[in-house]
C-alpha cells in the first residue's frame, strides 16, 4: 500500500462505492469505504493521516456537511467531492470554503487515481511539516538553539555542551552563512559566564585604526576625534565572552596586541599606560583555513596556537541535506511570527527544489527564501534561479540528480580519492566507478578501475 495515508470513500450508492473503492485500491493507496458520512466522520480526528472522496448528495449528512465538519476537526485534511452534472456549481463553491478538489460524474479509473494521488501526497507532506512543527516545539535546550538532525549537527552540539563551562579558547571554522555566530553565542549561553556580557565583533567591518579603538578602548585625546575615554570590546566582555568574526582578516600589528591579551589578560587602552586585567573567554571564527594562512606567512601561527585550543567545525548546509526541513520550518515560522502571517505549507515540489539545491550561502540563504515564502513573494519553485533537476523531473531524474551530488561531494571531500569515496559512501568500488561512468562524473584515479576491478 503507498505510504501511510488512507482514503475514506463515503458514497451511498453501492455500484459507485464499489467503483471508487477498487479504482483507489488498484493505485495502491490504502482504502475504507462508507455508505454514510456518519460512519466515515468517526475516523477524522486531528492529525488524522487520510484523505476523504465523498459524494456530494447523500441521505442524512450530505457531502457539503461532512466537509464543514472534517473541517472545523482538522482543516488539513483533503476532501474531495464528487458530484453530478447539477451540483458542479456547488462543488465549486465547496472548493471556496476548503474543499481540495472535486471530481464530476462520470469518471474513469484512472481521473480518480490521479486525483486522490495528489491529494494525498498534499496530506503527506502537510503531515510530516506538522510532525516537524511539533518537533521544533518540543525541543529544549541545545538542540532548540542549534538545530538539526545531522550526525554532524549533533557532534556541534555535544561539543559545545564539553566545551561551554571550559574557559578555554574555541575556533569555530566553516563557510560564510554557516552559523558561526549562533554557535559562539551558545557556548556563552551554556556557559557559567552566561549572565555576564557576549560581545561579537566583525574583524573585516572597520578601518584598522577604528578596529583597535573598538577591540581596546582609547582615552580621551588619544587621536583626532578621541574626544572622550572608551571602553573597548575586550573590556566590556570581562567575565563573559568575546566573539572575533572572520579573525582572519585582522591586520599583523592587531594579532600581536591580541596574543599579548591571550597570554597576559591584560590590556591597554590606545593613549594609556595602565594595565587592565581581563577574564573573558575569547571564540573566534573563520571562512578561511587559518593553518595554511600561518604556512604562509599571512597569520601567526603563535596567535593561531592560542586561538585554536579547541575547534568545531561547521559544515555546509549541502552536506547536511537531512537538516533542511527541519532548518526551513523553523524559519518560516520565525518568518510568520514576525510578520504577522499565517505559516504557509510546502508542496512536494518545493521540498524537492529545497533538498536539491546547493545551497551557496548556506543557512542565511535557506532563511532568505523562508522570508520570501512567508510573504509570498517566491514562485512556485520557491528559488529564483533553476537548480538542475527538480520536483517537476520525473522520479528517476530527482534520484539521478541527488545521487550526482551526493557522489561529487564525497570525492570532493577526498580530493577525488575513489577508494575513500567509496567507503564512505558505503559502495564498492567497482560500483561507484559504473556510477562515475553512468553520470560523467571526473574522478582523480580513473585510471586505477581496471587494476582495482
Amino acid at each position: 500500500m503507498e505510504g501511510e495515508i488512507r482514503v475514506l470513500v463515503v458514497e451511498d450508492d453501492e455500484n459507485v462505492r464499489l467503483g471508487v473503492e477498487q479504482a483507489v485500491a488498484l493505485a495502491g493507496f490504502a482504502v475504507s469505504a462508507y455508505a454514510s458520512a456518519a460512519d466515515a466522520l468517526a475516523e477524522v480526528a486531528p492529525g488524522a493521516p487520510i484523505v476523504i472522496v465523498s459524494d456530494v448528495r447523500m441521505p442524512g449528512i450530505d457531502g457539503l456537511q461532512l466537509l464543514d465538519r472534517v473541517m472545523a476537526i482538522d482543516a488539513q485534511i483533503p476532501v474531495l467531492l464528487i458530484s453530478g452534472h447539477a451540483d458542479i456549481s456547488t462543488a465549486v463553491g465547496a472548493m471556496h470554503v476548503g474543499a481540495y478538489d472535486f471530481i464530476e460524474k462520470p469518471f474513469s479509473s484512472d481521473v480518480i487515481a490521479g486525483r486522490v494521488a495528489r491529494a494525498v501526497e498534499k496530506r503527506r507532506l502537510t503531515l510530516e511539516v506538522e510532525g516537524l512543527r511539533a518537533s521544533l516545539r518540543n525541543w529544549q535546550g541545545i538542540e532548540a538553539l542549534v538545530l538539526g538532525k545531522s550526525p554532524a549537527m549533533a557532534e556541534v552540539r555535544r561539543k559545545i555542551l564539553r566545551l561551554a563551562d571550559t574557559s578555554v579558547s574555541v575556533l569555530i571554522s566553516g563557510e560564510t552563512g554557516t552559523g558561526k555566530e549562533l554557535i559562539a553565542r551558545s557556548l556563552h549561553d551554556f556557559s557559567a559566564r552566561r549572565d555576564a556580557h557576549f560581545v561579537a565583533l566583525n574583524c573585516g567591518g572597520l578601518p584598522e585604526q577604528v578596529f583597535e579603538s573598538e577591540l581596546f578602548g582609547h582615552e580621551a585625546g588619544a587621536f583626532t576625534g578621541a574626544i572622550k575615554k572608551r571602553v573597548g570590546k575586550i573590556e566590556w566582555a570581562n567575565g563573559g565572552t568575546l566573539f572575533l568574526d572572520e579573525i582572519e582578516t585582522m591586520s599583523m600589528p592587531l594579532q600581536i596586541k591580541m596574543l599579548r591579551v591571550l597570554q597576559e589578560r591584560v590590556l591597554e587602552r590606545l593613549g594609556a599606560n595602565e594595565l587592565i586585567p581581563v577574564d573573558c573567554r575569547i571564540v573566534a571564527a573563520s571562512k578561511a583555513d587559518l593553518t595554511e594562512l600561518a604556512a604562509a606567512g599571512q597569520f601567526r601561527s603563535d596567535l593561531l596556537y592560542r586561538l585554536n585550543v579547541a575547534q568545531i567545525e561547521l559544515p555546509p548546509l549541502r552536506e547536511r541535506r537531512e537538516d533542511v526541513p527541519l532548518l526551513f520550518e523553523h524559519f518560516v515560522l520565525a518568518a510568520a511570527r514576525r510578520f504577522g502571517t499565517p505559516a504557509p505549507y510546502v508542496t512536494a515540489a518545493q521540498m524537492s527544489d529545497l533538498m536539491t539545491h546547493p545551497w551557496p550561502g548556506n543557512v542565511r540563504e535557506l532563511q532568505n527564501v523562508a522570508d520570501r515564502f512567508v510573504l509570498g513573494l517566491t514562485g512556485d519553485s520557491l528559488l529564483s534561479e533553476g537548480t538542475g533537476v527538480t520536483g517537476a523531473g520525473t522520479l528517476a531524474e530527482q534520484l539521478a540528480y541527488f545521487e550526482r551530488l551526493l557522489i561529487e561531494e564525497a570525492l570532493r571531500r577526498h580530493h577525488g580519492n575513489v577508494a575513500d569515496a567509496s567507503g564512505e559512501l558505503g559502495m564498492p568500488r567497482k560500483t561507484l566507478y559504473h556510477k562515475l561512468r553512468q553520470l560523467k562524473i571526473a574522478d582523480r584515479d580513473s585510471q586505477g578501475e581496471d587494476k582495482d576491478a
